[in-house]
């Protein structure tokens, strides 16, 4: 962990056009979670952001079939991901949406300091227009017949059928998907960010983060060999932060580039929100303020070299990302996801009938971290009965139980004198994996992390059949006492380790173990503490009852149905 005073944490702004699946979960959002939950858990100071991104052809695509507004459709989804993301357990400190005035407001500042400044390059272009609309259509707002296929309605960025990508000019006999008119090619003006003056500004910027995952370098290197290219800021739509400059009606902002200034006006809401408007300068440009951002890596160009870019040649200074931990793509049941065909599975769905942390947990352990991983189903039953329950479950219950049934539901007396060498040998075993647990997690692996915590439970249940409490109750119950407080400071120790992770779950044993303090705002620092003897115990429950095998074999069935299409 670098020396900085504060972090500043940032999740990919999930589009506001449909629910949360797993995907999106596996890429950006629960590693970001888990970050800044470790991160609190170390009583280090912390402010996490995000927001629905609410602009875009495809809102209002999506809000012209369902005979709403753009803003009706994007307030209604917003909402829905708030709460699928509260019951997941995400902290956000702020949740925001784009369409907000504050939003407008701040990317309106931002790309007039641009623009102010001559940093914008205006160019002009010859792109479809409808005369019968009077207005500019965007790619998705084109249909034609496909040039390689030759099957009707292709739209302007793809064909549908053969899966091939396109630009406008390459459709066949191309018409408004509007009213079915034919198009035009018309003049327009934009503006433009100059990467390609940029380039190697951004180079030698990005060459002092070698301690960057390498696929996200390697994604940037794949873009500065191939000669970065002007990139349009702005383009001619109705929804969309409007440009503020005369002249200019009908052009927004590409939400590329007012998406990342999100963020920005994301936490001025929250800084107002505090009584302290100007508190978000003290994220955003002190230097003792250390940038990451979570994404998935169809997002990289535009977190590592674009927005670094855009913050560089600001007039105000910035604090430019200090690492961008993007993963990779999910995948389900060996095939990817398809939204478009419902080959998905959605957050809001799943939580109706499994819990929270079965889902943190199974995602945590599958996370696509530098390559692309699959989630199974019965991966999901694997890891739920195998590893939190016989593993982190059967520990916990066990001991809680043996505590309560010999020890009146308290810490056995013990003091470091009465300590054997397997004790000991025990005790500094966990504490070893939660040193390296937590090198894991400064270094964003939270796979790696989770490797030693299991190892954690397995060590702890080792420990309870090799100092065999069950036989030392009978003859020997001062020595059984010394057993279970052992293993209670090893349950301890797991609970730390698990809380980013499965946060419902070990919320609850924190309770058991007469924890007083916040478990997720600096547990690590209670969590040294030897536990004193005769504290009150809670009476457990099961914390992860075994997945119902027809259950699971349902939803497997749902999506081998859906194959058939994906072919």
């Amino acid at each position: 962990m670098s020396n900085f005073q504060r972090t500043l944490i940032t999740a990919a702004l999930p589009y506001a056009n449909g629910e949360i699946h797993l995907g999106h979960l596996a890429g950006a959002y629960l590693p970001a979670d888990v970050y800044a939950r470790y991160l609190r858990l170390r009583g280090r100071e912390v402010l996490f952001i995000c927001g629905t991104d609410e602009y875009g052809v495809p809102i209002t695509l999506t809000a012209e079939k369902q005979g709403i507004t753009p803003q009706e459709l994007v307030d209604r989804n917003h909402a829905s991901i708030k709460a699928s993301f509260e019951g997941f357990g995400m902290t956000f400190d702020n949740f925001s949406q784009t369409s907000r005035a504050i939003h407008t407001e701040t990317s309106q500042a931002f790309f007039l300091d641009l623009h102010r400044r001559g940093v914008l390059v205006q160019k002009s272009s010859e792109q479809f227009y409808s005369p019968t609309q009077g207005r500019f259509l965007a790619d998705r707002y084109i249909e034609g017949t496909c040039p390689q296929c030759h099957s009707a309605g292709a739209r302007g960025d793809q064909c549908e059928k053969c899966g091939s990508s396109l630009n406008p000019d390459e459709l066949i006999e191309p018409r408004s998907v509007l009213d079915n008119s034919p198009l035009e090619k018309r003049a327009t003006v934009h503006w433009y960010l100059p990467l390609d003056a940029w380039q190697p500004e951004l180079e030698s910027w990005l060459a002092t983060h070698p301690e960057w995952k390498e696929n996200v370098l390697n994604y940037c290197r794949g873009w500065f060999q191939d000669g970065l290219q002007p990139r349009a800021a702005t383009r001619d739509l109705h929804w969309g932060v409007p440009v503020p400059l005369p002249d200019h009606e009908g052009k927004v902002f590409y939400v590329w580039f007012d998406a990342p200034i999100g963020y920005i006006s994301a936490t001025r809401e929250w800084a107002a929100a505090q009584g302290e408007p100007e508190a978000w300068r003290r994220w955003w440009q002190d230097p003792e303020s250390r940038l990451v951002h979570f994404i998935g890596k169809d997002n990289i160009v535009f977190h590592a070299i674009m927005f670094p870019g855009m913050l560089m040649h600001h007039s105000e200074p910035w604090v430019l990302p200090d690492n961008v931990p993007a993963n990779e793509f999910l995948n389900l049941e060996g095939n990817k996801l398809s939204t478009s065909r419902g080959y998905a599975v959605w957050l809001p769905d799943f939580l109706q009938r499994f819990s929270a942390d079965t889902l943190r947990y199974t995602l945590a352990r599958t996370l696509p971290e530098t390559k692309d991983t699959n989630f199974t189903w019965e991966g999901l039953q694997s890891r739920s009965d195998n590893e939190l329950g016989n593993n982190f479950g059967n520990l916990i219950n066990r001991v809680f139980t043996f505590a309560h049934r010999y020890f009146e539901g308290r810490v056995p007396a013990w003091t470091e004198a009465d300590l054997t060498d397997l004790d000991r040998a025990a005790l500094d075993e966990v504490a070893a994996c939660r040193g390296r647990w937590a090198e894991r997690m400064e270094r964003f692996e939270v796979r790696a992390a989770l490797d030693e915590a299991f190892a954690a439970g397995q060590a702890g249940n080792r420990y309870f059949d090799e100092s065999a409490p069950f036989r030392s109750r009978k003859d020997d119950l001062a020595r059984c006492g010394v057993s279970i407080a052992v293993t209670l400071q090893i349950v301890r120790q797991i609970v730390v380790m698990l809380a980013p992770v499965v946060p419902f779950s070990m919320t609850k044993v924190w309770g058991w173990l007469g924890m007083k303090s916040d478990l997720h705002r600096g547990g690590w620092t209670e969590g040294l503490a030897a536990l004193p003897a005769g504290r009150a115990l809670g009476v457990p429950e099961i914390l992860f009852p075994r997945l119902d095998p027809d259950v699971i074999a349902a939803e497997v069935e749902r999506l081998r149905a859906l194959t058939d299409g994906l072919a």
